[in-house]
This record gives structure tokens, sequence and C-alpha cells, in this order.
């Protein structure tokens, strides 16, 4: 089931969402007569989907015939961080469970291990996917300085790291759960190579917290990278090695090796190397096939001027309107954010 497929049932109970969300629930559910609530109403049942963000656990209380829908980011999601309260293009609704906690099935991995995908869906899917990388867009399109492939001839590969109190961390790592644990265990696997590390960005611009010991990355990286673009680096790594980060579903995207320390949404299908396989992910599927499921079919679009759903190519024009928009006004930093760095940086 995908969030297109589905039926609403009649009664949407949207809990624990901030007011600045409220509008966008409404707007990516369809659903002007949502309920938001603290806690599920005591007469929910059967008639009702409870709207819960992220892994969030439903209350214990819940009545089984309840149906919980969960909501997350999608994959391209907008012109700045979701750190920033950037709004986003696209969401993606769960009933099963959610995409980045491999621990229960989720609708995406259900179409992904079942679903099929003819071959117009597969042309679409290549076509989106040469759009967005001849475009240059990402997840997040962040401007950056450019940055130029080291002159070696070692291997150059590419060390994601990422928030690490990051829920795709709690759920879906099984024994590297650190960044500087995963650079480690790389440069371990590949001591010949030249090892690039990456922040994430929530880290890189002061939102987040550094994870334990990261400031030692300098040690074990032979170059630490600050500010870049992931999606101008990406295409010139020999490969790219991640515990759960969606850097790995963009470098698949660009035909790039793949290393999966942890079992993201995109490994367990024949496309990634992975140190801990899925036992429920049998299936072996094109690279256009985990394009169409993961861009095309799960998530849901909302245009940013009128706020009605739209196609995954209307949105990826309106992710280069407003990408070349934001480049054409300059840097600018949020004065909240000013305020909240020197917070952050604590230990």
């Amino acid at each position: 089931m995908t969030a297109s497929a589905f039926a609403w049932r009649p009664r949407l109970v949207a809990c624990g969402f901030s007011l600045r969300k409220r509008a966008l629930v409404r707007d990516f559910t369809g659903r002007p007569d949502v309920q938001f609530a603290a806690a599920p109403p005591a007469d929910a049942g059967a008639e009702t989907d409870l709207l819960l963000w992220g892994a969030k656990p439903p209350p214990p209380t819940l009545p089984a015939d309840v149906r919980v829908v969960r909501v997350e980011d999608g994959f391209l999601r907008s012109v700045g961080l979701g750190a920033d309260l950037t709004r986003p293009l696209s969401w993606v609704l769960d009933t099963r469970g959610i995409y980045f906690d491999p621990r229960t099935p989720s609708d995406l991995e259900v179409l992904l291990q079942e679903g099929e995908f003819p071959e117009v869906l597969l042309q679409r899917a290549a076509a989106l996917r040469q759009q967005l990388v001849q475009a240059g867009l990402s997840k997040y399109n962040l401007a950056g300085i450019p940055w130029q492939r080291p002159a070696t001839q070692r291997p150059v590969v590419l060390v994601v790291g990422q928030v690490e109190t990051d829920a795709s961390i709690a759920t879906g790592t099984l024994d590297i759960r650190t960044n500087i644990g995963l650079l480690r265990a790389v440069r371990e696997q590949r001591p010949d190579a030249w090892l690039v590390y990456k922040p994430h960005p929530d880290v890189e611009a002061g939102l987040r917290r550094r994870g334990a010991h990261e400031e030692q990355a300098r040690h074990g990286a032979d170059e630490v990278l600050q500010h870049g673009a992931m999606a101008q680096i990406l295409p010139l790594v020999d490969e790219v090695h991640v515990m759960t980060s969606l850097a790995g579903f963009e470098a698949l995207l660009r035909e790039r090796p793949v290393v999966c320390h942890g079992q993201p949404f995109y490994a367990g299908w024949g496309l990634t190397t992975d140190r801990h396989p899925h036992p429920r992910r049998t299936r072996r599927l094109a690279l256009d096939a985990l394009v169409a499921a993961a861009l095309l079919l799960y998530p849901v679009y909302v245009a940013p001027r009128s706020r009605q759903r739209c196609t995954p190519e209307e949105a990826l024009q309106a992710l280069v309107a407003q990408r070349d928009a934001a480049a054409a006004r300059g840097p600018d930093t949020p004065a909240w954010r000013r305020l909240v760095r020197p917070l952050l940086a604590r230990p």
C-alpha cells in the first residue's frame, strides 16, 4: 500500500504535531477535517486513523482497531534543512511502519519486496532519475563550496556522518552506531583508500551536536569535508560508506558503489554491499525499480505555491526554481539559528 493508494478512514486524528506542522498535515493528507490532539480520543475505534510522526510509539491504551499512519519527510524534501524549519515538498505516509525502521515491515519495504514494476513505470523512474542527477538535486539541496577530487592514485572513499541521536541510528544499526566508529571500520576495511569524511549538514550548520568523539575524525580521515553539497560530491568519489544515511540512496542514483553498515531502506535488494543483510529482503531489484518505489509511489508531493498535491516531476521543477532563487538571494542565517548555535555546541 502506498500513500496514493490507501483510503483514509472517516475520522483522522493527528497526535503530537506542533502548531507549525498542522497546516502541513492538512496539505499532505488532503484532510481539512483532521483533528489535532495530545492523545487519541477515548472514543477512537475502527473508523479512526491515528497520525504519528516518525517512530513515535502509539499510546499503550490505543484500541487495536485504530489504524496508525506514520509520517516522515520524503527523500526530495526542500531547499534548506528541516532543522531550519524549511517547508517540505514531500512527506511519506506509512500504514505499516516507517521506512527507516527495519525492525518491522513498512509500506515501502513491502512495495519493494512484493510490488509490480511495469516497464512504463521503470521508464518514468529512469527519466526522473536522469533529471534529478542532471539538476544536481538531493534531499536538502544546500549550497556549498565546490569540492575537488584530490590528486591521488588511491581510491577516494566517502564516509557519511549522521546525527547520532537520529531515529534511523537507533532503529537501523546493529553494531556500528557512531560516526567515529563508522570511520574506523572503513579505515580498517579500506587501508589503501583516501578517506573523505563528511559530517551531517545539521551538524555543519550548528543545529545538532556532534557525535561522540566526532572531533577525532581528522585523525582517522585523510580529509574532513565541511560545507560541501552532496549532489556535487557524489559523482567525484569511487565508493560511499554509510550507516543508514540517505546519502547512500543518493549515491545509488548516481551509480556509485555503496557499502551499508546498517540496514537503510535501499539495502538488501542487490544494489548495495551489505554488512548486515536483512532476512526479509530477498528480492533482487533493478535500480529504477528502487527509484520508482522510493520517489514515485511512496511519497506524497505538495506544490509550495498552490499547496495542492503534485507529481514528483513537478516537485523536482519546483525544487530547481527554489534553489535558483535562493542562490540569487545569497546566504542568509536566520536569527534564531545564531542564538541556538552556542547551546548546541555545548558538550
